[in-house]
């Protein structure tokens, strides 16, 4: 399980590592610990699954988590079709930041709206190695608008999702707030109607959400 970063240290990387790249600022270059105005950046935590079903599952992750790929494409699958899909739980997705590669998939995410973002959520963790396992900026960037491209999303939307240094000064904000909510100390973690967990077999994961059904 990996430790989670502070929010000062996850700045303090970015900021180490080069705010700029070719033209695009990819980190916030003056992070503050204020609310994104209601009308600002798009900083939800979006979800799937009826909004009236009776168990509510937020899932921490990061883009860069290997865990996290894993459960998406192996145990995701199944919890859709037992659970999901049957309108039993409702599943809260918030993004967890190591690094500023997991920042820039959350914005390149956040490109295509509400309906796209799962599925482009779906591709970077699948293709992860892909865009993680890279020796420079530049090359994580042009893997990320690969894996974009593939999603249906032009390169002019892109451009302005990884210019926008207001989006990420906000994601990185309301990261800090989420992981002040629950006290998170890897990823995944999960947390069942209140109850933080950390990663778990498909087995333990149903057992608990068969619980909280009652």
């Amino acid at each position: 399980m990996t430790t989670i970063f502070t929010r000062r240290a996850a700045i303090a990387t970015g900021a180490a590592s080069g705010l700029m790249l070719s033209g695009l600022p990819l980190w916030a270059q003056d992070a503050t610990t204020g609310e994104a105005e209601a009308t600002g950046p798009d900083t939800r935590a979006y979800v799937m699954g009826d909004a009236d079903a009776p168990v509510h599952v937020i899932e921490y992750a990061s883009l860069t988590c290997s865990h996290c790929a894993r459960f998406h494409t192996d145990v995701l699958p199944q919890l859709r079709e037992d659970y999901i899909e049957t309108g039993k739980v409702k599943l809260e997705f918030r993004e967890v930041y190591f690094d500023r590669l997991g920042l820039w998939g959350g914005m390149l995410a956040r490109c295509g709206g509400g309906m796209r973002y799962f599925g482009i959520v779906g591709l970077l963790l699948e293709r992860q190695a892909d865009w993680t396992r890279v020796s420079s900026g530049e090359e994580a960037i042009a893997a990320m608008r690969r894996i974009g491209l593939e999603a249906g999303l032009t390169d002019a939307q892109m451009d302005e999702c990884l210019q926008d240094s207001a989006l990420a000064e906000a994601l990185v904000a309301k990261y800090q707030e989420h992981t002040e909510e629950y006290p998170i100390t890897g990823t995944p973690s999960f947390v069942i109607d209140g109850e933080l967990n950390s990663n778990m077999s498909y087995s333990d994961l149903s057992a608990k959400l068969d619980a909280a059904l009652g």
